[in-house]
């Protein structure tokens, strides 16, 4: 999912980017939203045998040590950064359309950074723990509405809980167990705890993921006022980029191709009227 960053900002301060918990709560005061649009089912069971809890704590704890090295390095973006409060403000239109896929999205204390990097990369971890690449803004040029498209993916898969999933697949049955032994009641990470927290920097979701996360994203984008029809502009820009030897390491994770777009250009219609209801 990411890597340590690769450009040095050593003008930026060390201050750690804009923690959005009130956004998050905001979720429960919103006006009920209407139906979900598209159709992605129920997440999959398998996420139950890997406690939520847990998991979340792990991704807190990997993710507040890619910022201290971030930070070490000069690349962590301060507060005032002109692209840390264009992600603020695309992340306080989505985060309040977000608990309706989860309910425990409301209680997530969300948190976006920017780190400085030429890598073509962004994620979001269990419990809401956004980060962007300086090097997908500017070397693919993103809109607002590509960048919506973008973070809307990334939450989904937090939403639906992909990491669970996907854990509880690689992982055995007694490890799982022991996870959940180790840590339940005991206020603290264990070891086993800390080594599933670093797989979620490098976890892959499978193609199913991917579709899901998608149109659970593009969904979002569309419900916050984001142009839907952005989410097929951002994939061929993807095409485009993941073209040349070397390719984005976002799509080494997020594999681009004709059908992914198609898909999308499918369910685009869906959510035109969310998208039409927002802007008014």
């Amino acid at each position: 999912m990411c890597f340590l960053c690769d450009v040095k900002y050593s003008s930026w301060s060390s201050r750690r980017g804009f923690l959005l918990a009130a956004a998050g709560s905001a979720a429960t005061l919103a006006t009920p939203p209407l139906l979900a649009q598209v159709d992605v089912g129920r997440s999959s069971g398998l996420r139950n045998l890997v406690p939520a809890e847990e998991l979340e704590a792990a991704s807190n704890q990997e993710y507040a040590k890619l910022l201290s090295d971030a930070k070490a390095q000069g690349a962590l973006a301060p507060p005032g950064n002109a692209q840390l409060q264009r992600l603020h403000g695309i992340a306080k239109r989505l985060i309040p359309q977000a608990a309706q896929w989860n309910d425990r999205a409301s209680q997530w204390r969300w948190e976006v950074n920017l780190i400085g990097s030429k890598q073509i990369n962004a994620f979001c971890m269990p419990g809401g723990k956004i980060a962007f690449y300086t090097g997908i803004l500017e070397q693919l040029k993103l809109t607002d509405d590509e960048a919506a498209m973008i973070m809307g993916h990334e939450m989904a898969h937090a939403l639906r809980e992909h990491a669970r999933a996907r854990i509880a697949k690689t992982q055995g049955t007694g490890t799982l167990l022991s996870l959940g032994a180790q840590l339940f009641g005991l206020g603290q990470l264990g070891d086993l705890a800390a080594n599933v927290g670093t797989q979620l920097l490098t976890l892959r979701f499978s193609r199913e993921d991917e579709t899901d996360a998608d149109l659970v994203g593009l969904e979002l984008a569309a419900r916050g006022g984001f142009n839907p029809q952005a989410a097929v502009s951002l994939w061929q820009k993807m095409a485009q980029a993941g073209g040349g030897a070397g390719g984005p390491n976002f799509l080494s994770t997020h594999p681009s191709g004709p059908q992914r777009i198609e898909e999308l250009q499918a369910n685009v219609p869906k959510v035109q009227a969310l998208y039409q209801r927002a802007r008014r």
